[in-house]
């Protein structure tokens, strides 16, 4: 069973949008587990106290490393990958969700405050992981995000089999346009070719509106995309 282990202040958080939808019906029917942990029940005073001003001054406080370091010490110890939510850390992709989904499941913390004290980042081998470059209020909603990001993945939870295979990023690109009836809204129809019936000229279409979303919308990908087709014609 794939497990996801959350360390936070907020436990009331959680399961929160997990607990519905797909996410939520697999929770149920057992295909992978949620253990939310308090942080603050490690904290060494009557006050529950899980940070303190920053060392060298400045505004806010931080997470304090005791706290945190016995919280995460709490969780069983496996293989799973330990990680932590921050804006400074490496970018969520769909290759390392997948990656992810594959394994036995994460443990996940989620930082509060100005963030969290480096010396647990390092003594307790916390990967850093950013869902954008923009700033949270914590990391517990970016933590939703990245497990949804996995359960979904996971063997039973998609009703189709095909549903992952043809849909943004699974081949390096964004996913082309969807249109369902009726046939005409607002003066707006679907595509003749949709409705043509010839399979192939449908499959390039679709390729085509992918190759152009990806390549008006994200440059990024779509370089990283052309670098891979052409590396892959000079080895084949």
């Amino acid at each position: 069973m794939w497990r996801a282990s959350v360390l936070t202040i907020f436990p009331d958080m959680f399961p929160g949008p997990l607990g519905a939808s797909l996410a939520g019906k697999a929770l149920a029917s057992g295909a992978w587990s949620l253990d939310v942990v308090d942080i603050r029940d490690f904290a060494a005073d009557k006050h529950r106290s899980v940070d303190d001003t920053p060392a060298g001054g400045g505004p806010g406080m931080v997470m304090k490393a005791d706290v945190l370091g016995r919280a995460i010490d709490a969780v069983a110890a496996d293989r799973r990958p330990r990680l932590i939510m921050s804006p400074r850390g490496a970018p969520l992709t769909q290759a390392r969700v997948e990656a992810l989904a594959g394994g036995a499941g994460v443990v996940l913390a989620c930082g509060r405050f100005e963030g969290v004290d480096e010396r647990v980042i390092a003594a307790r081998g916390l990967e850093e992981i950013s869902i954008g470059d923009y700033v949270l209020s914590g990391g517990e909603i970016a933590a939703i995000a990245l497990i949804d990001a996995c359960v979904r993945l996971l063997p039973g939870v998609m009703g189709a089999a095909a549903s992952g295979a043809e849909e943004s990023f699974a081949d390096g690109l964004l996913e082309y346009p969807q249109y369902t009836r009726p046939q005409l809204w607002e003066d707006r129809s679907i595509p003749d070719v949709l409705t043509s019936g010839d399979h192939g000229k449908i499959a390039a279409w679709r390729r085509a509106e992918a190759e152009r979303l990806t390549k008006e919308r994200r440059p990024d990908l779509w370089a990283a995309f052309v670098r891979r087709i052409r590396g892959g014609s000079r080895t084949g």
